[in-house]
């Protein structure tokens, strides 16, 4: 055995929903090894005292854009349209691929030291990202997110697409899976049906699972409306978009039909609340989803959209919202919220075999949050205060596959000093100039 947490309250999220007071949580070679209220009798390696802690999975962050932690802060307080096409977009139109692996160095960091051990990423200048991610240690779920407006549009001769291609064919399974790569419509706004059937015919060929926006807003989503006749989501149906394993981030103006037909289809709904919240996109019914058997995950969006990585904050939005929304106390409780960021989140990525919970057998994707700080005491319920009260900033400790990526403020694969010095000197001066 490497490490045994012992002592401590583990938080299992498993189907029984178990939280074990003073237990023993062994890791060997990448997996837990062993759960119980008793001590082992093995030897392990290491120690770690869990006393006035919990454990629990890590964090799974469903729709990220982890290079626009450079836009933090930058052009707040405007609709998403005015944000995106006058501010945004002629921002990232600068950036290159040694920019964009040293935002998104920064933004793992950030994701680490809040306890988010996998992400899906979509942007562009994916190969940096993808290095950023193998240095890193943490997992993720990559994708070139395409914007496609040309008719005359072919897939073997564009260069976004073969971008996603090489992407594909570089970095697909990496490390035993700890990278997957995926194909990404950026949206239905934003592209057009020579993409939708060239990149879904791939897709499908492939193996490749999908990620996407889908009726973040209501002109969007109306919009459509008037131009096909059908909502972004039936629109993008018959195009066979929803063919494979999908990730539809914000899914805020969802008809009932959208609804049972992504069920149908077994697509996730990545609810991104803050960012809804913020850009004023609206308030995405969770429970209705839920109700007409949609899987349902949690993101972070952006960090420009947000402004922070830290999923604690999406997890209490959440279930703060839908009692907003409902008029109902009772709506979306802690262990249903808690469930969305970890074992929804494994199984929008296709990872819900090796994470998601604590369970032998799984990966050892860790996280350790210190339960003796004033906002966390006195403890009547453990997951409730994990929903309403902990913040990312009481995470001790980060593990992934059973390596510490981050403790006590050190990361073993970030020197963050030379990720600061390289946005400072490099990155910003890019962007801005």
């Amino acid at each position: 055995m490497d490490t045994l947490f012992s002592n401590v309250t583990a938080v299992t999220m498993d189907e029984a929903m178990h939280v074990h007071f003073g237990a023993f949580v062994g890791v060997t070679d990448g997996k837990i090894s062993y759960l119980s209220k008793q001590p082992p009798q093995e030897r392990p390696k290491q120690i770690i005292n869990g006393e006035g802690m919990v454990l629990m999975p890590g964090l799974i962050n469903c729709h990220t854009h982890l290079p626009m932690s450079l836009l933090r802060g930058y052009a707040d307080g405007l609709e998403l349209e005015t944000w995106l096409n006058d501010y945004i977009f002629p921002r990232e139109a600068k950036l290159d691929d040694r920019a964009v692996k040293a935002a998104t160095l920064l933004s793992i960091a950030e994701c680490l030291r809040f306890g988010t051990t996998s992400v899906s990423d979509m942007y562009d200048h994916c190969n940096a990202i993808a290095e950023a991610v193998a240095e890193s240690g943490i997992k993720a779920n990559l994708a070139r997110g395409i914007v496609m407006f040309d008719e005359n549009f072919d897939f073997e001769r564009s260069g976004k697409c073969r971008e996603m291609v090489d992407l594909h064919q570089r970095w697909h399974g990496y490390d035993n899976g700890r990278i997957r790569v995926e194909a990404s419509i950026h949206a239905e706004y934003t592209s057009n049906s020579r993409l939708w059937d060239a990149l879904s015919e791939y897709a499908i060929n492939e193996g490749l699972a999908m990620q996407l926006h889908l009726s973040e807003t209501q002109k969007e989503h109306e919009a459509c409306k008037e131009r096909y006749g059908l909502t972004p989501a039936q629109l993008l149906d018959c195009h066979n978009v929803f063919g494979v394993r999908t990730t539809a981030a914000h899914c805020v103006w969802l008809e009932p039909e959208d609804r049972a037909l992504l069920a149908r289809r077994k697509a996730t709904a990545v609810h991104c609340p803050v960012s809804n919240l913020k850009l004023a996109s609206g308030r995405a019914d969770v429970l209705a989803m839920i109700k007409a058997g949609m899987n349902v995950a949690l993101g972070t969006d952006g960090a420009s959209s947000n402004n922070t990585l830290d999923m604690f904050e999406e997890i209490k939005a959440a279930s703060l919202l839908a009692k907003s929304l409902t008029g109902d106390a009772t709506a979306l409780p802690p262990q249903a919220v808690l469930m969305m960021a970890t074992v929804c989140g494994a199984r929008a990525q296709g990872r819900e075999a090796e994470c998601g919970m604590i369970k032998p057998g799984m990966d050892a994707d860790l996280i350790l949050l210190d339960f003796t700080s004033p906002h966390l005491m006195p403890c009547h319920d453990v997951m409730s205060h994990l929903c309403y009260a902990a913040r990312g900033s009481d995470v001790l400790m980060t593990m992934v596959r059973g390596r510490i990526l981050y403790a006590a403020g050190k990361y073993e694969t970030i020197d963050l000093d030379a990720v600061v010095r390289e946005l400072a000197e490099y990155a910003m001066p890019t962007v801005f100039k």
